[in-house]
């Protein structure tokens, strides 16, 4: 039933394409969301890749509009990477184009059967986030990076 649900929100979350965007390129847009002002090597860490890959992840994503590179005044070698307005724009954009095909199903169910929907949903995004805290920290701490 999980892996039915799991493909089934897939296939509603993929009727709000994320082009331009890849996947990769998406989770560093919602990175920055969350993590204004990054550095180019805290972003790379916490995306478990390397430097370089993520550099070029980033100049796709600024010559696309969406990122802007600043230097860091306190260190001219840092670079720190913000959302720009279309940045922001695109990922705002999305998430109304997921939310109404997620509403479009959520309409048909029983109210009943929504609100323990909610509840276990609030329960899987408490988990899921330790989880992922729990994940950075052990990549962090064994050094492991990927391409």
């Amino acid at each position: 039933m999980t892996s039915t649900a799991a493909e089934l929100l897939e296939v509603l979350w993929g009727r709000a394409s994320t082009a331009p965007a890849s996947a990769s390129q998406l989770r560093v847009l919602l990175m920055l969301e969350h993590h204004e002002g990054i550095n180019l090597r805290t972003l790379a860490d916490s995306l478990a890749s390397t430097p370089p890959s993520t550099s070029r992840l980033c100049d796709r994503l600024q010559a696309a509009g969406f990122v802007e590179r600043e230097v860091s005044p306190a260190d001219r070698r840092e670079v720190r990477l913000h959302l720009s307005g279309r940045g922001r724009a695109f990922l705002a954009d999305l998430r109304t184009r997921r939310e109404d095909a997620l509403r479009a199903v959520l309409d048909q169910m029983p109210a009943a059967k929504r609100v323990a929907l909610l509840q276990g949903l609030e329960a899987f995004c408490d988990a899921a986030a330790a989880q992922i805290h729990d994940d950075s920290e052990d990549s962090r701490s064994s050094g492991t990076r990927t391409a």
